[in-house]
């Protein structure tokens, strides 16, 4: 029997996603008709709170904890420096947040008790005398199938939209050059659905420095489909189907815990009579529901020319190209008993060798989206989702809104990262001085 699924990193990456595109300028034509949203928002009907999550006894900070608003389907998410940003309805009475990370306790606070700004949450580490394993998971291997066979019990049943908040960024070696945000709203559909997901543009701003590109033209193709089809448990075809499997070990790592609920982590690489460049990493499962929490891995790259041709869809004749990292992260969250999307990351680096040339480029690129908000089921959806992005779309490099300080409204967003939000600053100073 063939161990290379028909849907395997092959066709993951060549169809979604994390394609990067590099055309010779002057093609700088956008690739998606966007729109940017003139309905004002009034700063008045929300509240923003900012702070950091750190860890109380030696304050270290927790990235990509998760934040959601008690009572109702409000979240984010903290970002690599731990830091978040979260807007409120006025019209929520006395609300309520619960913080989590994996390895501690949950903790919910009254936001009456926060700052708006500067607010700081210790989380405690939690110290749980953990049991052991249970007949269904001694076999790391059979306990990955069971959670893929519990998905459509663990996770939403039902179509459900979302919203969420997209950022890809491009740097030249320290410099950014390319940056670009967005809402979308997700067409979510159900975990036991061959029906994929749909996403629709609803607000964006973008800006790329050409005088910094070389004579390229870097562009990022799959939009905010790079980030949806690394939900595993929606599209596991592209990583673990059962055939799929016999290419991994799977081995059991020390076991956590969050907020007293034991998880499992399962080790996962490649066989060693694999050449194919595949994954490797960690998967963090619930154990009580085998609901998978959390996963954390990396491609291959030992075999740069295979991978080159995985990630590189047009480049110059004279230009060696090929990646020297590629991470992933998922997260999942969980409410009143069920398991939504909640964010995903992508990093990825290219090296740039040219002919004739004493210096290599390297670049960096990171996509990432959280669900900010979700829960109307399709038969009360308002969206038009024939406008629907396609999954082979490139966000546009054309500048707008970022002029705007309150561009995002009432709109949840991942805070901006100090270099990102050091990179916003400049953008905004540069298209001011050009008015």
């Amino acid at each position: 029997m063939s161990t290379k699924s028909p849907f395997s990193i092959d066709r993951f990456l060549s169809v979604c996603s994390f394609a990067l595109l590099l055309f010779l300028l002057p093609n700088q034509a956008a690739a998606i008709n966007t729109y940017e949203s003139t309905q004002k928002e009034d700063s008045e009907t929300f509240t923003e709170y900012r702070g950091k999550i750190i860890d109380k006894k030696n304050g270290s900070p927790l990235a990509f904890a998760g934040l959601i608003v008690v009572g109702t389907n409000i979240s984010t998410i903290s970002n690599s420096e731990g830091e978040f940003s979260l807007k409120i309805s006025k019209d929520i009475p006395e609300p309520k947040i619960t913080v989590s990370f994996i390895g501690y306790k949950n903790k919910q606070i009254a936001l009456a008790d926060l700052k708006s700004q500067k607010s700081r949450i210790e989380m405690e580490s939690s110290a749980v005398e953990l049991p052991e394993l249970n007949v269904i998971s001694k076999n790391a291997e059979v306990l990955i199938q069971s959670v893929l066979e519990k998905r459509g019990e663990n996770y939403f049943n039902k179509p459900t939209l979302m919203t969420a908040f997209y950022r890809e960024t491009i740097k030249k070696g320290r410099s950014y050059v390319s940056l670009a945000e967005a809402v979308v709203e997700i067409d979510k559909q159900s975990y036991t659905s061959n029906k994929s997901d749909a996403v629709k543009l609803y607000k964006a701003r973008k800006k790329a420095d050409y005088s910094k590109l070389d004579t390229l033209a870097f562009k990022l193709q799959g939009g905010p489909f790079n980030s949806l089809y690394l939900d595993i448990m929606k599209y596991p075809e592209y990583i673990f189907t059962e055939e799929m499997l016999s290419n991994y070990q799977f081995t059991f790592d020390h076991s956590t815990h969050i907020d007293n609920r034991l998880i499992y982590i399962v080790d996962f690489k490649q066989r060693p009579n694999k050449t194919d460049p595949l994954y490797a990493g960690k998967l963090y499962i619930d154990a009580g529901n085998l609901a998978l929490k959390s996963a954390v891995f990396t491609l291959n790259l030992s075999n740069k020319e295979e991978a080159a041709l995985m990630f590189i869809k047009k480049k110059p004749f004279n230009a060696r190209v090929y990646p020297t990292e590629a991470k992933y992260r998922i997260d999942y969250l969980e409410k009143d008993g069920r398991w939504y999307y909640s964010y995903s990351r992508i990093e990825l680096g290219l090296k740039i060798n040219w002919k004739k040339r004493l210096f290599n480029t390297n670049y960096f690129s990171t996509v990432e989206m959280a669900v900010t908000n979700w829960g109307k089921g399709a038969e009360d959806k308002s969206t038009d989702f024939k406008e629907k992005l396609r999954p082979s779309v490139i966000i546009s490099d054309e500048a707008s809104g970022f002029t705007d300080h309150q561009f995002w409204g009432e709109f949840n967003v991942i805070e901006p990262e100090k270099s990102i939000e050091s990179a916003i600053k400049k953008i905004q100073k540069k298209l001011e001085n050009n008015k």
